[in-house]
């Protein structure tokens, strides 16, 4: 199989580690090559944590400028940050709910409008889905899910190697159960946003 490039990013706190772990936990379980690099930044400040997942035989697992099949946003003003790692045929999906840094908390930096930064991520990528991922996750019984949801609309694009029902599996495996229930629901959640929805 050809190699697939997935960049994922979030703010520290938001389970991007957790996600990346559990799809390189999928694809060993079916029997797919997988290779899982984190650059984790100032995570316990607010700040980015950036995945790289390479599934597929590669090299190395670093993911150059324009390399990225699939960026996975857990926040829209890092998804856009991060938009270098993609090229017009990439397929980017991001969490349109702002999580600010604390500098806008105290007065000290503004945040952009959430449009603007829509607009330019869809100014870069032909194929994007962007929705308000953490209301689903509050949806599904605690945001603390926001993950499961982002793994649930990866999962429904049909664009990973790795099944839905397989990732499911993975996460009865390796999360804690009294949060099962919860996990699911929001990644079933997240599945049913993406499927059939590339744009």
């Amino acid at each position: 199989m050809d190699t697939i490039r997935i960049v994922i990013v979030a703010v520290g706190g938001q389970g991007n580690l957790l996600a990346s772990h559990l799809l390189g936990e999928a694809a060993l379980a079916h029997e797919v090559p997988v290779q899982i690099s984190e650059i984790h930044g100032m995570a316990q400040r607010g700040g980015v944590v950036e995945s790289s997942v390479l599934l597929g035989k590669a090299r190395s697992n670093v993911i150059s400028s324009g390399e990225a099949d699939i960026l996975v946003g857990f926040e829209p003003l890092e998804t856009l940050r991060a938009i270098g790692k993609c090229n017009k045929d990439s397929m980017v999906i991001y969490n349109t709910a702002p999580l600010p840094p604390f500098t806008v908390a105290i007065g000290m930096g503004v945040y952009p409008p959430v449009e603007e930064t829509v607009e330019l991520i869809r100014a870069k990528v032909s194929k994007n889905i962007a929705f308000d991922a953490s209301s689903l996750a509050r949806q599904a019984g605690t945001l603390l899910s926001l993950n499961m949801v982002m793994l649930g609309a990866l999962a429904g694009t049909g664009m990973i190697p790795i099944s839905a029902d397989m990732l499911k599996q993975t996460i009865g495996e390796k999360t804690k159960k009294a949060f099962l229930e919860m996990n699911l629901k929001a990644f079933d959640l997240g599945y049913s946003v993406s499927a059939g929805a590339v744009n």
